[in-house]
């Protein structure tokens, strides 16, 4: 499993973000290798989005998605004063669900 943690610090003005966020919200989750995703932004435009994979594969067709392409090409015009970007590969995951099925 992949985790792609993208972290971005957003200007002001709204100019079409929140339908453009929501709108790739919705084409990930119909992605091929599409695991999870959690998003959250605070008071000062800091935000973070983690999105979870099941291939280095399935976050390249993501990246090359024509509509997801659009996105970035707007966020880096439009939307951000600043983002940073990082694929990590998970070495371990579990639940509480999970350590108290053990038990």
């Amino acid at each position: 499993m992949y985790l792609v943690v993208f972290m971005s610090q957003r200007d002001d003005a709204d100019d079409g973000y929140s339908a453009m966020s929501d709108a790739m919200v919705a084409l990930a989750e119909e992605q091929a290798g599409f695991l999870r995703l959690e998003s959250w932004r605070d008071d000062t435009g800091f935000g973070c989005t983690l999105s979870w994979w099941d291939s280095e594969e399935a976050i390249a067709a993501w990246k090359a998605n024509a509509k997801h392409q659009t996105a970035q090409r707007l966020g880096r015009e439009r939307w951000y004063d600043d983002f940073e970007l990082q694929v990590c590969k998970v070495e371990r995951h579990y639940t509480l669900a999970d350590r108290k099925q053990q038990h």
